[in-house]
């Protein structure tokens, strides 16, 4: 069974705001197109009215980042008809700029902080045949000199902001790796899976079949392309070795135009009735699995929370995470007050004096905001014993 696709939505800072789950899927434009841009327009917050778009051309609702594999003139453009920004970097990109239109710029970072950045801008176009879209390219020049080009439709950000935010990416890749360590992301909910509705589309294995066949004949065909050249560059090379490299490679053409033939005559999606039964993908049970997920973003943003709460009294991040870890599986004394109508929840101390102090500072924290038991409404008081 093909694997089942999550698109995870995350703000600038990683923190998930939704997932879209695809047992099927045609691709990241058609998802986002399709599934999460209509959930976003609903719930992003202080977009901008309609008077403002229309008395700014470039104003756009929010900003969204993806990876390279939306760098399409169709993708940029189905956003920009609803007013939304697109970040991300530009694909195939082999010229380059003269170092000299780049500066040293102050970058702002998602979350507080700046970083410094060499960076450049221009006005320029993203084209598919006839058809083009304006857009604003950034380009940051690395230490050893390699150009990291960036494209965007979101011209009301300047070109720090832009380098800031896509930059900052590596955020949501850090979410997926803590969550597959910490959270089993991918772990398989329950065996079993659900049937598909047989009307939906999906590709052609024949198709897909025949396509991969053309792609390896083709890689063949380059071999033997670069190895005839080489070997006419040697002193003209053993005749009898030129003569078999170019058979091999008149048979490889003429297997490669007969699978394109093929291939062109095999309809590339087909409905998944006409397939045969073990063929036919499933998906896993959908409400257990996006009921699994939502519980698991919720737990994940009331770490960070706590996280941000330890942050002024930890150096790191990551140890602030995990002295949290750590602080959901302690020890604790649990103290009811029937008079009083508290609940006393005294936490066992921690490894170290410095986490103790840490720990501390945090349930003073939460003691302030005063917490209600969910059934009793006892008030809930935090200490370290």
């Amino acid at each position: 069974m093909r694997g089942t696709t999550d698109y995870w939505v995350n703000d600038a800072l990683g923190r998930p705001f939704f997932v879209v789950s695809k047992a099927v899927t045609d691709g990241l434009a058609a998802t986002l197109l399709d599934e999460i841009v209509p959930e976003l327009l609903a719930s992003v917050p202080a977009q901008p009215s309609e008077a403002e778009l229309a008395a700014d051309p470039l104003l756009h609702r929010f900003v969204v980042l993806f990876d390279r594999e939306g760098s399409t003139h169709s993708l940029f453009s189905q956003l920009w008809e609803r007013r939304i920004g697109a970040v991300t970097y530009r694909k195939a990109v082999k010229d380059r700029w003269p170092e000299s239109e780049f500066a040293e710029i102050e970058v702002p970072v998602p979350g507080g902080g700046t970083t410094r950045l060499k960076l450049a801008s221009r006005q320029t176009v993203l084209s598919a045949d006839d058809a083009s879209i304006p857009v604003l390219e950034v380009r940051r020049l690395t230490s050893t000199g390699h150009q990291t080009a960036i494209i965007t439709t979101a011209q009301r950000l300047n070109s720090p902001d832009i380098a800031g935010r896509m930059f900052s990416r590596w955020c949501q890749e850090n979410f997926f790796a803590y969550m597959m360590q910490h959270y089993d992301l991918e772990g398989l909910l329950q065996y079993g899976g659900e049937a598909l509705p047989g009307t939906l589309k999906v590709i052609n294995p024949a198709w897909r079949t025949l396509d991969k066949a053309v792609k390896d004949h083709t890689r063949r065909i380059r071999k033997l392309h670069t190895e005839l050249g080489v070997a006419l560059q040697n002193d003209g090379g053993a005749i009898q070795a030129q003569a078999e490299r170019l058979q091999d490679l008149q048979r490889l053409e003429a297997d490669t135009a007969d699978l394109r033939l093929q291939r062109r005559h095999t309809p590339k999606k087909v409905t998944l009735d006409s397939l045969p039964e073990n063929e036919r993908p499933r998906q896993l049970a959908p409400l257990g699995k996006m009921l699994t997920d939502t519980i698991k973003m919720i737990a994940y943003r009331a770490e960070t929370a706590l996280v941000g709460l330890l942050r002024p009294h930890l150096a790191k991040e990551e140890e602030a995470r995990a002295l949290v870890r750590e602080l959901f599986v302690s020890s604790a004394d649990l103290e009811p007050n029937e008079s009083e109508n508290t609940l006393t929840i005294r936490i066992h101390r921690m490894a170290c004096p410095a986490h103790d102090q840490a720990i501390g500072a945090l349930l003073a924290e939460l003691n302030q905001l005063a917490f209600h038991h969910p059934e009793t409404q006892a008030r809930l008081i935090y200490e370290l014993a």
